[in-house]
């Protein structure tokens, strides 16, 4: 099955999980952090936006089929999808991408999911406004982000809309602007670290 066609059987009233980036390489962190986000924000399923390219990143990343692949292959939660639909799409921004899917499946429920350490730096992102008022938002813990994400300059600006971690079930199925941040059990898994490493070879994918 396509990437879209697992959008297009997306079904009004269902809750759904958007994980986006570059995914370079993808790793058990990813996996975690989304299969986390299932439970606490009480999600019917979680979709791996695999993008094109990131825009705040000054190197390109692997092609974006090797990316895809990579991830298909980690992923064994029958709940937890991966799609490159921003290429169909022509998206290059997140708010872009959620106005799109947005005007596509408008009986949707979508939920944006990010680790701390973007929300740390989320008001850097193009129209990151757009995106705390179209869905709402789920922040989960990273590795030595926590204070730089509780006092970022997204969490500040919107620090009416936010849902306590012990209501968190509520997230999904809130009015935006609405966000959450949660902490979970650590994993230290990082693509810059694996890219380092010389752990990552998508030519042998």
């Amino acid at each position: 099955m396509s990437a879209q066609d697992r959008l297009r059987g997306l079904r009004g009233g269902m809750r759904i999980g958007l994980m986006g980036g570059s995914f370079d390489p993808p790793h058990m962190g990813h996996v975690h952090v989304a299969e986390q986000a299932l439970t606490r924000f009480a999600l019917d399923r979680v979709i791996w936006l695999v993008s094109p390219g990131n825009p705040l990143k000054p190197n390109p990343p692997a092609p974006l089929q090797k990316r895809c692949a990579a991830a298909r292959a980690l992923i064994r939660h029958p709940r937890i999808d991966v799609s490159d639909v921003e290429a169909h799409l022509g998206t290059r921004y997140t708010a872009e991408t959620l106005a799109a899917l947005g005007a596509r499946h408008p009986a949707v429920r979508f939920t944006w999911i990010m680790g701390a350490d973007n929300l740390a730096q989320f008001h850097l992102w193009d129209n990151w406004t757009a995106i705390m008022e179209a869905v709402p938002v789920g922040v989960l813990a990273r590795p030595g982000q926590r204070i730089a994400a509780r006092s970022s300059v997204a969490s500040k600006v919107y620090r009416a809309a936010r849902i306590r971690a012990r209501a968190s079930h509520a997230l999904s199925g809130a009015t935006a602007p609405a966000w959450c941040f949660v902490n979970i059990p650590m994993r230290a898994d990082s693509s810059t670290a694996l890219r380092a490493a010389g752990a990552w070879d998508p030519a042998k994918l």
